[in-house]
């Protein structure tokens, strides 16, 4: 009897082990291949990749003709501070033209002022780091957005507040601005409201950098959440990394 079991128990034996070995090359050559990391340099030039293609798509929105005025979502209103005013003269029927008028000078100025933020943009990461490239890319679906405002703001400022004067004073802005004001001022002595003193250079550029970085956030949540919106290798392959 033993002189059977023994050579059952070695073509067992045999076959287990071939079945084996077949199933191992089956898991070896099926099994997908890792990824690689991404290398330091891939994160920071993917990160540059991402915000040059939002600064372009943005600041080419924000600067062309209706940027501002044809988009209800940044589009500059009568200024809050003065809305009383505006809300007055309406309900008298006085200087509605006006009104219309200024409103729509109010956005050409943003947009004329928007043509100086992309050279901004671009000097700001340029000389981005590791560690903001890392922090941005595993950041919230704004944080590049957000560091450009930390990075960028004061310079928009800057640049934004005389643009705006220039097309405030080329339009004529505050022809119409004046006798909305003036007429609601000599009211305030009857009323007993305050008088209205709005800068409207300072508002034109404060309402137009946040236009901007709208834009702006807008684009990167594209770029991180719509494979199509990836336009060039890098993008894909730094947000890709994002996707599972």
């Amino acid at each position: 009897m033993k002189k059977f079991i023994i050579p059952f128990m070695s073509a067992a034996l045999f076959i287990g082990c071939d079945t084996l070995n077949q199933v191992a090359g089956e898991v070896l050559t099926t099994s997908p291949t890792t990824t690689p990391a991404l290398t330091n340099a891939e994160v920071v030039s993917g990160l540059k990749s991402a915000l040059q293609v939002a600064i372009k798509n943005s600041s080419s929105a924000a600067s062309a003709t209706d940027g501002f005025n044809g988009n209800s979502i940044i589009r500059l209103p009568f200024p809050p501070e003065a809305q009383e005013a505006k809300d007055y003269l309406l309900d008298k029927g006085l200087l509605k033209p006006q009104i219309e008028k200024f409103e729509l000078t109010l956005n050409r100025a943003a947009e004329e002022a928007a043509k100086e933020a992309a050279p901004i943009f671009i000097d700001a990461i340029t000389n981005m780091s590791i560690e903001d490239g890392f922090k941005i890319l595993k950041g919230t679906d704004d944080a590049a957005t957000q560091f450009l405002k930390v990075n960028t703001t004061d310079k928009l400022v800057a640049a934004f507040s005389p643009k705006a004067k220039a097309a405030i004073d080329e339009v004529e802005l505050t022809k119409y601005w004046e006798p909305v004001i003036t007429g609601y001022n000599k009211t305030t002595f009857l009323t007993g409201k305050e008088k209205v003193n709005a800068n409207l250079e300072e508002y034109v550029t404060n309402r137009a950098i946040s236009g901007l970085f709208t834009l702006m956030e807008d684009e990167e949540k594209k770029i991180r959440k719509n494979p199509a919106a990836r336009v060039n290798d890098i993008l894909k392959k730094v947000f890709g990394s994002l996707d599972s």
